[in-house]
């Protein structure tokens, strides 16, 4: 959409082509934050959430009481030779677990359910955000990594509520019982046993400190490369059409090689934690085992309560290799939910004022008064432009690549705010109008296409929704594009992919067309719309064209001049600024930049 330099919105990644090449790598934001906003999504379900942990402490309970069984089974049925004892015991305990194994199975199901409902919130908010921003925005961010937050994000995030957030309660809540009977099994063997938990505690702090910043840079690199992936396959006849295969693929390694050296980075770190933690815990079992047999030989500790205790010892460090094991997961997602809530912090596309018109129908007279525009502040695009155009008016814009002529048109229907001046229709400064109310008045067709994948009906009519078959077909025919359209395998309702990939360019153009006739606009917007069909259709459909911009306001930019020689007036642009006006044979009989342009097409 700009026509001004962008550089500093490209690659970071030098010799890399397009726009969607890369990112820079972003520094992680506060993951306490991040949790918070999540908890946000997961409190909208707060009884279910309710439910799943009074079934969590129920399974933990049982695994909690099986184990201390352990206790008197043995002192008083085991050892005491006691068989019909033991036998009601085992029958205890088979219930007991019985009770937890259910109580296991719903609190995942339902995890489930609340994690799948939270995921399907922040992926419809996150669609919602994109739809308020700017056009600004797109134009200035990566659409593959944008692709990635919406895809390989959300999917972190999902994963990191279905498994990891249940599992940290888990583990949580039975360390915290596994340490409170110990105590009261044992408070010596306890203190042997805490003797192991600081340097595990410290081994965790330093993995996690070190792999942190890696998973970020990880969802970053992941970025560029689906970037950069989309845009070759977007562009692929560019690339076969120049040979740029090999530096294509060399350039596709340099990123892949980037992605693989940080995920290798950041599960080096994650991956080492559990079997340094399960070692650690094996070292400690082994010191809790030698020092309670010697309390059961010298001192006369029960059988029993060693036998639990040291259960609870083998216990007390699975969860700390759970919440290990769950680590990637737990990274990955908090990166996600960062990166995607970042989409959701951008600024939206500013609201309208308060007092703010709804215009049903206008004349179509349009002014810009001394109108200054910048995509940059620091750079001015437009300088001071001035028209006054009546209503049914056809006004073209001509001039060389970059002169402004597109961001004009981008100004009328405020895709971007003037930084001076005003721009008004029929006298009402557009600012004061409703966004949706003052673009239902206009029709764009643009240089690029775009359809979506839907039957040629529904395309045509995503320009009025309520238009009906009838004033489709009557559009098309307008257009020039009904006879190609009755030409396809069903006709109207022929299911358009890829983008039409299955028609030419200047097909794809002619619904445009359609698209922007069937609206039935007060003011029509043609950015060099015949620019993608060749002579013999232009001339075809001009006819056409002109019947769709009799008694409307038109704007018209075009590069074959021939194409605006009935315009009521030409503006011609060089550097932001207007030079020449008139029309087509006052210019001509100038003999100045447009009588240059002008026969620039013939030499």
């Amino acid at each position: 959409m700009k026509e001004q330099d962008t550089n500093k919105n490209k690659l970071s990644i030098s010799g890399l082509p397009g726009r969607h090449g890369g990112i820079s790598a972003e520094k992680p934001k506060n993951s306490g934050q991040a949790i918070l906003r999540l908890w946000k999504y997961l409190s909208k379900q707060k009884i279910l959430i309710l439910v799943i942990l009074v079934l969590l402490l129920i399974n933990i309970a049982t695994t909690l009481t099986g184990s201390y069984l352990l206790r008197p089974i043995i002192n008083k049925y085991i050892i005491p030779h006691n068989v019909p004892g033991l036998i009601d015991m085992v029958f205890l305990l088979f219930g007991i677990y019985v009770i937890g194994v259910i109580a296991g199975i719903f609190q995942n199901r339902l995890m489930i359910i609340v994690a799948q409902k939270t995921v399907n919130m922040i992926r419809a908010d996150l669609f919602n955000k994109l739809q308020s921003l700017p056009l600004k925005f797109f134009d200035t961010h990566n659409h593959g990594d944008l692709m990635s937050r919406f895809t390989n994000d959300v999917d972190n995030i999902s994963d990191l509520l279905n498994t990891s957030v249940l599992q940290l309660f888990t583990s949580g809540i039975t360390l915290a019982g596994i340490f409170m009977l110990m105590i009261y099994i044992s408070p010596l063997l306890t203190l042997v046993t805490l003797i192991i938990v600081p340097v595990m505690l410290w081994v965790a702090a330093l993995i996690i400190k070190k792999s942190k910043a890696f998973f970020t840079t990880q969802q970053s690199a992941l970025g560029n490369l689906n970037g950069y992936v989309e845009e070759m396959i977007t562009g692929q006849k560019v690339v076969k059409v120049f040979c740029y295969e090999g530096n294509t693929e060399t350039a596709f390694e340099k990123l892949n090689y980037d992605l693989r050296n940080k995920a290798t980075q950041a599960q080096l770190y994650s991956g080492v934690m559990m079997p340094v933690i399960q070692n650690l815990n094996t070292i400690n079992f082994a010191l809790t085992a030698i020092l309670g047999g010697l309390l059961a030989v010298l001192r006369g500790f029960d059988l029993g309560g060693l036998a639990a205790f040291l259960q609870y010892s083998r216990q007390f460090g699975r969860p700390v290799n759970e919440i290990s094991s769950q680590y990637n997961n737990l990274q990955a997602g908090l990166a996600g939910a960062e990166r995607i809530f970042e989409i959701m912090d951008e600024i939206p596309e500013i609201a309208d004022a308060p007092d703010a018109i709804v215009l049903n129908t206008i004349k179509g007279n349009v002014q810009f008064k001394n109108v200054s525009f910048g995509y940059d502040t620091s750079k001015t695009v437009l300088k001071d432009i001035s028209l006054d155009v009546k209503a049914g008016q056809k006004i073209a814009f001509v001039g060389s690549t970059g002169a402004g002529k597109t961001t004009i048109m981008n100004l009328l229907p405020r895709f971007y705010d003037i930084l001076s001046g005003e721009i008004t229709i029929d006298g009402i400064n557009i600012q004061k109008i409703k966004r949706s109310s003052l673009r239902r008045l206009l029709a764009i067709v643009l240089q690029d296409t775009h359809l979506f994948t839907a039957s040629v009906m529904e395309n045509i009519r995503y320009g009025r929704l309520a238009a009906t078959d009838e004033e489709v077909i009557a559009a098309c025919t307008l257009a020039g594009a009904n006879t190609f359209i009755q030409q396809l395998p069903k006709g109207y309702h022929t299911i358009l992919k890829k983008d039409g990939g299955n028609l030419s360019q200047g097909q794809r153009q002619l619904l445009n067309i359609a698209r922007a006739t069937v609206s039935k606009p007060v003011i029509l917007i043609m950015d060099e719309a015949t620019s993608s069909i060749d002579t013999r259709t232009e001339q075809t459909i001009q006819k056409g064209m002109d019947q769709l911009m009799q008694d409307r306001t038109s704007f018209v930019i075009a590069h074959r001049l021939s194409t605006v020689r009935n315009a009521d007036e030409i503006i011609v642009l060089e550097n932001g600024l207007i030079t020449e006006r008139g029309n087509h044979d006052a210019l001509l009989a100038k003999k100045g930049k447009y009588y240059d342009l002008y026969n620039a097409q013939f030499d």
